[in-house]
């Protein structure tokens, strides 16, 4: 569901505030001057000054009694604020006000986190409700607005991901996309057929709800010198067709379409975020069921641009769409890079866990670009190699290429699956983000909610936004 959590910003702390939140750095000293013992009481408690710690304290109020709640911010720095922001979030959970002493530093991102960890997504009225508004008191207003933009986009993608397949499939995904604001095209199974999307196609035709490939449109209000074409996977369901997933790989996969849902989010953001860039977002989706009528291990599909694959195991079936949206992006969009995002594989999990996505890039400048904003706004990424000597993993012998490998030669599931999707990026500065790991979370903790993380908005709004 959207944030429910309001948030406002204040000149100070208004008198008689009954739920207070006041930061302390590293070395127990309060950021602010407060009518309290606040070294005794932190000594008393036995505080550290670390990030997210956080000392609740009862005051006298006029009519009963108060709380206030110390809160530790560790060195200050933005990932430090986080941890704080989250904290106190979910400490607060229940309330209804929450006044908030902002903290010294990169506010932007305190507020990001304690909205994100405000975040909830249930189907029914029980359990506890988040803090139903946040008064930042002393805090910079822009950087507040940026942090609640950042935060709803996120969240979007959280809830876009989180929808059960029941209710989403590949036309619902496009209704969705159509309310972002943005001009959007959509190409219908018809349509796909007679532009020569071969992969999106084949990958749904063994559901009854036919594929779509979805394109959003953002123009800046000043003309652009540069264009980027951001690309998702929106398998809105992968039960991994005839090459069939075991019961317990399926109960998550309802997320798959994770990276196509951060597009969506991202393009729904930028203008009112100002982004100087012009960006196309394309979402290739489709459901991947088996049927009488789904495709085969060992069929060969032809992709938009005419290039063949044999299809060896249909559960490798992001790739195929992702081929199709990457051709005609290079042939038609002509961007100055190209972006795409999928819960890919699961060997990236296995390299990189749950913590920290992958890059693979054809450029070095994109890469550090892309590197340096996920750092920026704590979507961690890590550059993982495009090793020419797997390449030979994708040959087929009646195809110009195989979709995974056959056989176990070089067992590098997540650099053979890039390689496979570079093949269709052309030669312009292309990137491929592997969220398969940091695209769900198996915990509540942070800013993260059991489900879909959104992973991926936040470092592509950084990115796109601070050009």
């Amino acid at each position: 569901m959207p944030i429910e959590t309001t948030v406002s910003v204040v000149a100070e702390v208004p008198d008689g505030a009954e739920f207070l939140a006041v930061p302390y750095a590293s070395d127990l000293s309060p950021e602010v001057e407060l009518h309290l013992p606040v070294t005794e009481l932190l000594a008393h408690y036995e505080a550290k000054g670390e990030a997210g710690e956080i000392v609740e304290v009862p005051v006298a109020r006029a009519g009963g009694v108060g709380r206030v709640l110390l809160y530790g911010v560790g060195d200050g720095t933005p990932r430090a604020l986080r941890k704080a922001g989250a904290a106190l979030a979910r400490r607060a959970k229940g309330r209804d006000t929450l006044t908030v002493v902002a903290p010294e530093g990169d506010v932007a991102a305190f507020a990001e986190a304690a909205l994100l960890a405000a975040y909830s997504f249930k189907i029914g009225s029980e359990g506890k409700k988040p803090v139903r508004a946040l008064a930042f008191a002393g805090a910079d207003a822009e950087q507040v607005r940026r942090a609640q933009v950042v935060a709803q986009a996120v969240a979007l993608a959280r809830d876009l991901a989180n929808t059960p397949s029941s209710v989403k499939n590949p036309a619902w995904l496009a209704e969705q996309a159509a309310e972002r604001g943005v001009p959007v095209r959509v190409w219908d199974e018809e349509q796909l057929q007679a532009d020569g999307f071969g992969g999106i196609l084949a990958v749904g035709r063994g559901s009854a709800s036919p594929p779509r490939l979805i394109q959003l449109s953002y123009t800046p209000a000043e003309p652009a010198d540069r264009h980027v074409v951001l690309v998702g996977k929106g398998i809105t369901f992968d039960s991994g067709g005839l090459s069939l997933k075991p019961t317990e790989n399926m109960k998550t996969q309802k997320t798959d379409m994770a990276g196509g849902a951060v597009v969506i989010a991202v393009l729904g953001a930028l203008a009112e975020l100002g982004a100087p860039v012009r960006v196309t977002g394309l979402i290739a989706s489709a459901e991947n069921l088996p049927s009488g009528t789904a495709q085969r291990p060992s069929d060969v599909i032809k992709h938009y641009g005419g290039r063949t694959v044999e299809v060896l195991n249909t559960d490798a079936e992001g790739r195929l769409v992702l081929a199709d949206a990457l051709a005609y992006a290079d042939a038609v969009l002509d961007p100055d890079a190209v972006v795409d995002v999928a819960t890919l594989t699961g060997a990236i999990t296995v390299a990189l866990g749950r913590n920290v996505g992958a890059v693979y890039a054809s450029d070095d400048v994109l890469a550090k670009q892309l590197l340096e904003a996920a750092e920026t706004s704590d979507d961690r990424l890590w550059r993982m190699p495009l090793i020419e000597e797997y390449k030979p993993a994708l040959e087929s012998s009646i195809a110009d290429l195989a979709n995974v490998e056959s056989g176990s030669r070089f067992g590098a599931g997540s650099i053979t699956a890039a390689l496979f999707l570079r093949e269709f990026a052309g030669r312009r500065p292309w990137a491929h983000l592997d969220i398969a790991g940091v695209g769900r979370s198996t915990v509540d903790e942070g800013t993260l909610t059991k489900g879909a993380t959104g992973f991926g908005v936040r470092l592509l709004l950084e990115w796109l936004t601070r050009a």
